[in-house]
């Protein structure tokens, strides 16, 4: 049973390997900037867990920034991503255009937030 478990994790991860292998370079990059938001944001709350909270705008408009940065960038990775279908005709300066403006709309509620 334990044999058969591990062959089909190692399948699975080999099959996960190559169709991200494949992905085109900019979607990679993406993908990259939406673990380096995820992990600040975990850095954040380790070390509010160790450190404490008092000023605690402080720590949720940050965690916060790094949570919203990382879900508009997979929005603009959805976008650009040439399997998708629904987004077929915007063209890719579109797309980033709205990441830019809402990330900066983001920003802007952000720093209002902390005060």
């Amino acid at each position: 049973m334990a044999m058969s478990t591990s062959k089909d994790a190692k399948d699975l991860f080999n099959a996960l390997w190559s169709a991200y292998s494949a992905s085109p370079i900019n979607l990679k990059i993406i993908d990259l900037y939406v673990g380096f938001a995820i992990s600040t944001a975990i850095i954040q709350v380790v070390y509010m867990a160790l450190v404490g909270s008092f000023p605690f705008n402080s720590f949720l408009s940050g965690v916060l920034s790094c949570i919203g940065s990382a879900v508009l960038a997979i929005c603009l990775r959805i976008q650009l991503n040439k399997d998708n279908k629904e987004f077929k005709d915007q063209p890719p300066e579109r797309a980033f255009a709205d990441f830019v403006l809402s990330n900066l709309v983001l920003h802007l509620v952000i720093m209002n937030f902390i005060g």
